[in-house]
């Protein structure tokens, strides 16, 4: 995936390829878009196309869309974009992972000591 920033219309779009769990056309997403126009639903699915986010297959006259990777698969995509953006720049990592920790710590503990544990798991793995 090239680029996962995503405008509202496409996440919904994309959100629908997942629900459906397999590839769809234009008209086949048509329905759950009453309010989009036919062209911009297709407009919409063309740009997720070349922003790599779905693979595209030519059916007939049209072409079928498919995302490339699972939901978790593309939330991890982003997360690790952004965090690895965020932790180039030395000034700006302690602040970065100060706040991870305080918002995993009060969002649920449980997570908090799987945190641990996955850095424990990695020290073991970099020896």
């Amino acid at each position: 995936m090239r680029d996962t920033r995503l405008g509202p219309l496409e996440a919904r779009v994309l959100d629908a390829l997942w629900a459906r769990g397999r590839a769809a056309s234009v008209r086949d997403l048509q329905p759950g878009f009453p309010a989009i126009a036919y062209t911009t639903l297709m407009t919409t699915l063309d740009r997720l196309h070349r922003k790599g986010v779905l693979a595209r297959e030519k059916q007939g006259r049209a072409f079928v869309y498919a995302p490339v990777a699972s939901r978790d698969e593309f939330r991890a995509a982003i997360a690790g974009g952004t965090l690895s953006s965020m932790l180039a720049d030395p000034a700006g990592a302690g602040p970065l992972l100060s706040f991870f920790v305080d918002a995993v710590s009060r969002s649920d503990e449980a997570l908090l000591d799987e945190l641990e544990r996955l850095i424990r798991e990695k020290r073991r793995e970099d020896r």
